[in-house]
């Protein structure tokens, strides 16, 4: 125990004396690049890496580098609104807080943090003090604080820190050593600018986020499986303003394999559709604005993707006890047919305006009888799914307008500006939608083109739009009774009198067969009939004429016959 403990010590020195120098030996790693950063990947495969997640981790990049930018460009209205206004004292407040913030960590340490004193040390200098924070001035904007509350190698933290400019402290957590200590070292393996941004802890996630309410302007959430564990304690940790990214891999669980385990971990009953996976992006929307009302906060969705295997959300969190009353606002049920999968959505409340005030009351309902009034089936009844818009356009313009100017930096740019340009084309503010496939299929018919399909919708009044998510998928805003309409007189079975003719009526043969085989033209007259004329007149006619001039032919020319053959001899 005494020489370990010494052992330790020697290597604390060390880190110390040298905070960005990299590992003396990193014999046995396996070095992995992804944009700018380098890691080191043990082949024991001890800490989680998946490859395919470099989707996700470049769509991060782009939404944090335009949250910096909209977070700069409101704070500059805020300090010219103030100006206009004149001085105020609004400042105090917040210097207050943050100096109670500073008062809650003893000897320099943050709460939650888990206490190991034989591997893991709390005071590794891969860490940015609060000293080393620009922007301390009154009025002045901060760096933004992230956290990464499952940072396993620490790639997705240091990615933040090297590629997206003016970012300020990144937490990355974990609570398992190993992944920590190869975190750390990949930390120092990536230079100084990774050692002076990046700090890795070992902590519970939830804890930490508790007992650091409102101090995080990005809080990143990228767990293996569900994170409806974490969803409570991460809204409480963002700052007004900030921007929680959320990623859920449980896709089985939310697009209906297990309704009721989707139910006990989200707060929503799933609907096997062709929807299936927008619906599980507006259950994961609804569940974290569950978690954030019961804080009197509220979220606003700037962008919501569904990519490879899982769903991946990016919300903005504010605070306001008369905003939150809107929440039944977005929220609404789905009524499916088990038949014709026709589905129709149920607000949760509704509002009434009455001398200059607005009461909120319950939604109407039902919305459908209890049979589809289309094929006579049942429905289905999921939810409740968030109904409002999933996107910003102004920030997927944004955002798609970054990804182009800095395609060189972005490993999967193919990928992602593919994604967020169908994103830009989608109608915002339809929830879910239609497969024509279908919608052909309910009918037994073939399918028109989409291009005919969506003149249709336009020519009768309605927008329609494609989705993301699904490459054969139309969004519209068109009701259920116009689009079976324009199915109807696409495939229109009924019959008609004009079907049929007056001779088919009375059934009169019209289209005779041949009298006999080979009826048609025939060989010129003077030419030899051979074999290659058999479809002309017949194998049988050919047959004829050979053995007629075989029976002209001289003595001389006829076919030796073998000896003991009974014809030779008559």
């Amino acid at each position: 125990m005494g020489r370990a403990n010494e052992k330790i010590g020697e290597e604390e020195k060390h880190r110390k004396a040298d905070p960005v120098a990299p590992p003396s030996d990193v014999s046995g790693f396996t070095i992995t690049t992804e944009g700018e950063a380098e890691i080191l990947m043990h082949p024991g495969n001890e800490v989680f890496y998946n490859k395919s997640q470099v989707n996700n981790r470049d769509m991060s990049i782009a939404v944090l580098r335009t949250f910096i930018s909209k977070r700069k460009q409101e704070h500059e209205a805020m300090l010219s609104r103030k100006k206009t206004n004149g001085p105020q004292v609004a400042d105090e407040p917040a210097v207050k807080q943050q100096a109670d913030v500073d008062s809650a960590r003893p000897n320099g340490k943050l709460n939650g943090e888990c206490e190991d004193s034989d591997e893991i040390f709390q005071d590794e200098p891969c860490s940015i003090s609060d000293d080393k924070q620009e922007g301390k001035g009154p009025g002045e904007l901060k760096p933004p604080r992230v956290l990464e509350a499952l940072s396993a190698s620490g790639l997705r933290s240091i990615r933040y820190a090297r590629e997206v400019d003016g970012i300020g402290q990144v937490v990355a957590l974990d609570n398992n050593k190993a992944c920590v200590e190869a975190c750390r070292r990949n930390i120092k393996f990536n230079g100084s600018m990774a050692c002076s941004k990046v700090e890795s802890q070992l902590a519970d996630a939830r804890v930490y986020m508790l007992t650091h309410p409102k101090e995080f302007d990005v809080v990143d959430l990228d767990p293996y499986g569900t994170p409806s564990t974490f969803l409570d304690s991460a809204v409480q940790s963002v700052v007004d303003g900030g921007i929680l990214m959320c990623t859920a891999t449980d896709m089985a669980v939310l697009c209906g394999a297990n309704g009721e385990v989707c139910y006990s971990k989200y707060g929503a009953y799933p609907l096997r559709g062709k929807y299936c996976h927008e619906m599980a992006l507006r259950i994961v929307l609804a569940c974290i604005e569950s978690h954030a009302n019961r804080y009197r906060r509220y979220i606003v969705p700037v962008l919501s993707v569904q990519m490879d295997f899982y769903v991946r959300v990016f919300v903005r969190i504010y605070t306001s006890a008369s905003a939150m009353k809107n929440t039944p606002l977005k929220l609404s049920y789905v009524y499916q047919c088990t038949g014709c999968d026709s589905f129709h959505l149920q607000p949760l409340g509704r509002t009434v305006s009455k001398n200059k005030s607005i009461r909120y009351l319950p939604g109407f309902g039902p919305v459908v009888a209890q049979e589809c009034s289309y094929c006579g089936k049942k429905y289905n009844m999921g939810g409740p799914i968030w109904s409002a818009p999933i996107h910003d356009m102004d920030w997927v313009t944004s955002i798609l307008e970054d990804v182009k100017s800095m395609r060189d930096r972005y490993p999967a740019f193919s990928r992602i500006f593919a994604v967020l340009t169908t994103i830009s084309e989608e109608l915002p503010d339809v929830p879910l939608f239609l497969s024509l496939h279908n919608l052909c299929a309910t009918l037994k018919c073939t399918s028109p083109s989409a291009v005919i399909f969506r003149s249709a919708v336009i020519n009768a009044g309605y927008r329609i739009s494609g989705t993301h998510i699904n490459p054969l998928g139309l969004k519209t805003d068109a009701p259920m009774d116009v689009i079976w309409d324009i199915m109807r007189c696409w495939a229109n079975f009924a019959r008609a009198v004009a079907s049929l003719s007056k001779a088919q009526a009375k059934k009169v043969a019209r289209y005779l067969p041949n009298p006999e085989r080979h009826w048609g033209p025939k060989v010129r007259a003077g030419r030899r009939i051979t074999s290659k004329h058999a479809s002309l007149v017949g194998p049988e006619a050919v047959k004829v004429v050979k053995d007629h001039e075989e029976g002209d032919e001289p003595p001389s020319k006829r076919s030796k016959t073998e000896e003991g053959d009974p014809s030779a001899c008559i």
